[in-house]
């Protein structure tokens, strides 16, 4: 019974709930979309860079929007995690995913999980990582 009672009792602690979105979509973004990009090299970052510049027209930045793309997707997913720059962080992740749900719309499919990811960084930037985060710990005067 007092199981039943801690997990009931904790039902407002909106910090923990922060946490617990913040390891889970930052992590999986991560292990199933960043690692891969990251490491793919410059190769891997042209064509990934061709989803925003096919759009823009500026096709001579294309391998630096393709590692932007991949460092938002690997390196600031794990800074999201850990509650790090979490606001700065969720923004261009936020970025990548709006380009990558007008990618797939424009081919004809819907971005389900473009759009997951968006709204996940939307309520990053609009509730902050939490009190269990770097930010909290060290950034204090820049958080609140």
């Amino acid at each position: 019974m007092n199981y039943l009672k801690f997990i009931l009792g904790n039902l407002n602690n909106t910090d923990v709930g922060l946490l617990i979105m913040r390891i889970t979509f930052g992590g999986l973004m991560y292990l199933n979309h960043g690692h891969g990009k990251l490491l793919g090299g410059v190769d891997r970052w042209y064509g990934l860079g061709g989803a925003l510049t096919n759009m823009i027209g500026l096709d001579f930045l294309r391998t630096f929007f393709g590692f932007m793309a991949s460092l938002s997707e690997s390196i600031f997913s794990l800074f999201i995690v850990a509650g790090l720059l979490t606001r700065i962080a969720s923004s261009l992740l936020g970025f990548t995913m709006v380009i990558a749900s007008l990618r797939h719309i424009f081919k004809g499919d819907f971005p389900e999980m473009a759009i997951l990811y968006l709204i996940f960084c939307v309520l990053m930037l609009v509730a902050g990582p939490g009190k269990y985060s770097v930010d909290s710990l060290y950034l204090k005067k820049f958080t609140s």
